[in-house]
């Protein structure tokens, strides 16, 4: 039964995915090569657009974004989360920036995740990075990390772009680093430790079931720390789950659900999660880094159809953070 909290449709297809379901390797999850970009663009936005339409994942290499960089983001997202609670409890959870610990409470199961997470988003950030004292080049690490990881996303949907018959340069300017109305945000996450007497337990989820909020979702993994299952949308109600091994050559990637509404549908935002390590997996932590491309929050949504009502970025985010938050935004 769908909880009248959920006002959007992408919600109450979340409320109803907290089973466990079964597991299919039947799905190709492709990798897109991106390098020699200009020159590949019509090849890449066709291998772009199948792979969005069929599953809606999709793993970028050779994307331009140095390994070292990568390594040298996570060991400082490592590092960040060593620090006490009391030095992270300075840097709360605000407006989509800061530090929050076990307090998203997804749609589809109703218990917190299981894991902490530190969000940047650039024009919120006022008083919530660390002290060069307490870590020392942590701001500047990550904000050049966050640069680059949305040099890559732009490429992404400027392909996008073309296919929906948009200009070039449409999603760019939606998403607009230099503007006070910036809300794309790099998401730092820890997914802690499972305690032995919880690891027969499926009441816990590392992340539930859900879909993701932006246009674009990029997501560094680290080696050997896996977990991270799609479900693709038109199959949702049988709940069948295909594993997304980690490559740290890779940029693995998902459509969320503001670009689903800016295309009629026609790209789908799908069902993903991150599971509980079973036995015979590692039960360490699990590390992982989120860039996610959502759009300005004065830029308007509107679906070309009239399918969706008009919403701006800003009112669409607020409310499905509400719904993950307690409605604590």
């Amino acid at each position: 039964m769908t909880n009248a909290l959920y006002e959007f449709t992408e919600l109450q297809k979340e409320s109803r995915m907290g089973a466990m379901g079964s597991e299919t390797h039947a799905r190709e999850i492709r990798v897109i090569d991106l390098s020699d970009f200009e020159a590949r663009r019509a090849e890449i936005a066709d291998q772009l657009w199948s792979a969005a339409v069929d599953v809606g994942f999709f793993q970028l290499a050779h994307h331009g974004v140095p390994l070292d960089q990568i390594r040298h983001a996570f060991a400082m997202s490592e590092r960040f989360f060593a620090l006490p609670d009391s030095v992270k409890a300075q840097y709360p959870l605000s407006r989509n920036a800061g530090w929050e610990s076990r307090s998203q409470v997804r749609p589809s199961t109703g218990t917190p995740d299981q894991k902490e997470s530190y969000q940047i988003t650039r024009p919120r950030m006022d008083g919530l990075y660390p002290s060069e004292e307490e870590l020392a080049d942590f701001k500047a690490t990550m904000l050049a990390f966050e640069a680059a990881s949305w040099s890559v996303g732009m490429k992404v949907l400027s392909c996008f772009a073309d296919k929906l018959g948009f200009d070039r340069e449409f999603f760019t300017r939606a998403h607009d680093p230099a503007s006070e109305t910036y809300q794309s945000t790099l998401r730092l996450l820890h997914y802690y430790a499972i305690p032995p007497e919880a690891q027969d337990s499926l009441e816990l989820w590392r992340a539930g079931a859900h879909t993701d909020f932006d246009c674009l979702t990029m997501l560094y993994q680290r080696e050997g720390q896996g977990g991270l299952q799609v479900c693709p949308g038109k199959e949702y109600e049988a709940q069948e789950w295909t594993s997304i091994p980690p490559n740290e050559d890779t940029i693995t990637c998902n459509i969320g659900d503001m670009l689903m509404r800016w295309s009629d549908d026609q790209l789908p935002s799908n069902f993903h999660r991150v599971k509980n390590p079973v036995p015979g997996e590692s039960m360490g932590p699990r590390y992982s880094l989120a860039f996610f491309c959502q759009a300005n929050t004065d830029a308007l949504i509107t679906s070309p159809s009239g399918k969706y009502p008009p919403i701006t970025a800003g009112d669409y985010l607020a409310e499905r953070i509400r719904a993950n938050f307690n409605k604590r935004y």
